[in-house]
């Protein structure tokens, strides 16, 4: 799957950062450079992708771990 950090800028001049393809808590660790440049975040919405990928990446290491 591709990697896509896109940036969206309101009519009101609102940004807002949002990440596809990322796994778990990369998208924040790829999207950081740009929230920064942006300024202080105001809100984050995680979306499921976020969780599943972690869910999916905890289920693989308690596994290994049998």
């Amino acid at each position: 799957m591709n990697r896509i950090i896109e940036v969206i800028v309101s009519p009101t001049g609102e940004t807002y950062v949002e990440t596809r393809g990322f796994a778990g808590s990369t998208c924040q660790q790829a999207s950081q450079f740009l929230e920064a440049a942006l300024g202080a975040r105001q809100a984050e919405k995680l979306t499921a992708e976020f969780y599943e990928s972690a869910a999916a990446q905890q289920q693989v290491e308690q596994g290994g771990a049998s």
